[in-house]
């Protein structure tokens, strides 16, 4: 097997003790939609991101990994005068204070997808995720939503990739390197005015994951890892036209060690903003980006590796462009998913 092919088995293999089944994303507080299902539908409008990352850049065979994701509400009442007013929105003198007038929030559903792939040298993982949220007010400005998302995933191998002396190695010809898995995504999302806090599970149909190491089908199945994310952040309104957002995430997929996020965010004017991020033992990013338009936002970010391999790559690199579309009430930062 050629040094390109070992290589992607590696990390492959890797991945199952380091939690990397799942693709990572710098950019993940841009679209928290990513890990928890039950965003589906919380905004006013319905919001498209299509992104792409380079991970390890130049460092042969390195993941790469494309998404595009799409939700939109449904049955909710977009009437601007029921909306939360962001900085910028009203007159400055009053853009520190909480909303004080009340008008009855009825409950409301979210529809959307997620389409993800990644490749690592010759390796292929895919997946395509339909989702539903509800969510239910409860208190004047408190509101819970639930969300749920099945689907499919697909590893799957390029032989066209993968040059080698052995056309018959087990390895190309093993049944096992090309699969097709069912999904299933569950969340929570509490969120209100000035904070979110979010759990969500990832992978959680019970599944095995077959990989291939002496040939013999008894001993080398291995399960796709449960993923599990607890997130949570923070809005601080400095002044009129400056809010501070600090968030976190720890994830969990046993019996990989925990993963801890740190950013702090912030926004100008809601129409720029800038975030430094720390993923513990692993990675520092700084991220940048605009709302350059009711429709249109745009960010980057970069990564530099902390770890063991950060003197073998040139760090990591993240765009997303984000669409509002049918945003009649003209809402140029989101309101919620900040």
């Amino acid at each position: 097997m050629n040094k390109l092919l070992a290589f992607g088995f590696v990390l492959l293999m890797a991945s199952q003790a380091m939690a990397q089944q799942k693709p990572q994303y710098t950019q993940y507080t841009l679209n928290n939609y990513l890990l928890n299902p039950a965003i589906a539908g919380i905004e006013d409008y319905a919001d498209v991101k299509l992104g792409t990352r380079h991970q390890w850049s130049g460092l042969e065979g390195a993941p790469v990994s494309y998404y595009a994701t799409f939700h939109t509400p449904i049955m909710k009442d977009v009437n601007p005068s029921a909306r939360l007013q962001r900085p910028g929105t009203v007159p400055k003198e009053a853009t520190t204070k909480k909303p004080t007038t009340y008008r009855r929030i009825r409950p409301h559903h979210g529809l959307g997808a997620v389409a993800m792939t990644t490749t690592t040298g010759p390796l292929k993982r895919s997946s395509f995720n339909l989702n539903y949220a509800y969510h239910q007010p409860l208190t004047r400005h408190l509101r819970l939503a639930a969300g749920v998302a099945p689907g499919v995933l697909q590893y799957s191998l390029d032989p066209s990739a993968v040059r080698v002396i052995n056309k018959n190695d087990p390895a190309l010809n093993d049944g096992r390197v090309n699969e097709t898995k069912l999904d299933l995504n569950m969340g929570l999302w509490l969120y209100s005015y000035n904070f979110y806090l979010g759990l969500a599970g990832a992978q959680l149909v019970p599944s095995k994951r077959e990989l291939l190491t002496t040939g013999s089908a008894t001993d080398n199945s291995g399960r796709l890892q449960k993923h599990y994310f607890l997130t949570g952040g923070y809005r601080v309104d400095i002044s009129p036209d400056l809010a501070l957002i600090p968030s976190v995430m720890l994830k969990m997929a046993q019996p990989s060690p925990l993963s801890v996020d740190a950013t702090l965010k912030a926004m100008y004017s809601d129409r720029l903003w800038a975030a430094v991020s720390y993923r513990h033992k692993e990675s520092v990013a700084a991220m940048a980006g605009i709302n350059i338009s009711y429709l249109l936002d745009l960010s980057y970010s970069y990564d530099a590796s902390v770890s063991a391999l950060g003197p073998a790559n040139a760090g990591g690199h993240e765009v997303v462009l984000g669409m509002k579309l049918r945003n009649t009430s003209k809402v140029l930062c989101p309101q919620w998913a900040w």
